[in-house]
């Protein structure tokens, strides 16, 4: 069949900032953010008490019971960002074929808040109340599982797990098997909810991985910024329709963009810390561009993965630098992290929605807090308040635990 050409048709999205993709990109834009105290559970004892919650979300709205409770969080966030992504993609229509329709979603963690609960009820009552439901909620592929069978996609259904790659390795397994011909439609993003107690202790217990800044919680993600001292970790889900785009015409479907290129590679450095030269990340980089076929200098903009942690922007920075040459100079960058904090497995999908809709408006969403940028960290990454910009080719990049990195492109039809 040759290369395809594969466009997005459709979006959806769970975020600190609301629950649909107008008030995220509304959060955006209005220079917001979704940074608080943590609620839904006792995080005094904690040293980090401060989250990107999903606090407008309850199940009870967007979930029949029966459904809910056979769904971890993650799960559930998945559920309902993939409800609006079908809406607005117009699949309600049913013009499609189901055996060419699938679902690939990233995780980094899975079910962590089903384990939580399951292990305190198996110290307490014994290994007879364990629930039946355990195994199906924890399991990272009960999201994309899930979707399959409410949507009835019966084409390729996957999980990624590549940490915080993981959406965005998710996106370019999607856009690959539409472009060699292996499906016509795939609903792809990724989802976490890993903002729980083992979450939060776990993750704060890794040294300058967590911001602390618990007494200015909105103040606290602030990538690129020379006071930075760790991300916020956060939850939500964000998830997106891609579609070959002959078949998107055909029924009509809006478009939002075209995918023309994905890049993934392996620092091959360290569990946890990125290689500190970002050479990893700029392969990955420069594997998007070649595979898009484009100069560097074609790109306007790129989301950055930019999670505020000392070593993590440094390196992306050296990357882009490496990558794009003097071209890097004149690019528009951003962190949306700043506003939404880190959501793991789902940030490549809640940031290609962001990267997509600045495409959409020719409106630069800012990097908030970088009040003081890094010397290190000495690009243009749109500080403080929103921009207009002519915006036509977008990278977006995520890079996680375990040295995974990828890049997607996207760019306006």
């Amino acid at each position: 069949m040759g290369d395809r050409r594969v466009v997005v048709t459709g979006l959806g999205a769970v975020t600190p900032l609301g629950i649909t993709v107008g008030t995220y990109w509304d959060g955006l834009v209005s220079a917001r953010s979704g940074i608080r105290t943590i609620q839904r559970f006792d995080a005094s004892p904690f040293t980090v008490r401060i989250g990107g919650e999903c606090v407008d979300y309850d199940p009870a709205d967007f979930l029949e019971h029966r459904v809910a409770k056979r769904l971890d969080r993650f799960a559930q966030f998945a559920h309902v960002a993939a409800k609006q992504a079908y809406e607005d993609s117009a699949l309600e229509d049913g013009k499609f074929d189901p055996t060419r329709a699938g679902v690939i979603l990233g995780t980094g963690i899975g079910g962590l808040t089903e384990l939580e609960e399951q292990h305190k009820r198996l110290l307490a009552k014994g290994p007879s109340r364990v629930s039946a439901y355990t195994i199906p909620k924890l399991m990272a592929n009960a999201a994309s599982g899930h979707l399959s069978i409410t949507l009835s996609f019966h084409n390729v259904s996957a999980s990624v797990a590549t940490a915080c790659a993981s959406a965005g390795n998710a996106m370019g397994e999607a856009f690959n098997v539409i472009r060699r011909g292996g499906a016509d439609l795939v609903m792809t993003g990724g989802c976490e909810a890993a903002l729980t107690p083992l979450g939060l202790s776990a993750f704060a217990a890794m040294k300058r991985a967590l911001s602390t800044r618990n007494d200015d919680p909105t103040a606290a993600s602030r990538p690129f910024d020379r006071d930075r001292d760790g991300f916020v970790l956060s939850e939500g889900a964000g998830v997106l329709v891609f579609e070959e785009l002959e078949h998107a015409k055909a029924r009509g479907a809006p478009i939002y963009g075209e995918v023309i290129g994905f890049g993934a590679t392996s620092d091959g450095c360290d569990m946890v810390q990125p290689d500190p030269e970002g050479t990893g990340a700029a392969r990955a980089m420069a594997a998007a561009l070649a595979n898009a076929r484009i100069d560097p200098d074609e790109v306007d903009y790129i989301n950055a993965h930019g999670t505020a942690t000392p070593l993590g922007d440094a390196a992306e920075t050296k990357a882009v630098k490496v990558v794009f040459g003097p071209a890097a100079r004149k690019l528009a960058i951003s962190s949306t992290k700043s506003a939404i904090g880190h959501l793991l497995g789902a940030s490549g999908g809640v940031e290609a929605i962001a990267t997509l809709k600045a495409m959409e408006h020719n409106t630069l969403p800012p990097t908030l807090n970088l009040d003081h940028p890094d010397p290190e960290c000495d690009l243009d990454y749109v500080p403080l308040t929103a921009r207009d910009a002519q915006v036509r080719t977008t990278m977006s990049n995520s890079f996680g635990f375990g040295g995974h990195n990828a890049s997607i492109i996207f760019r306006k039809l």
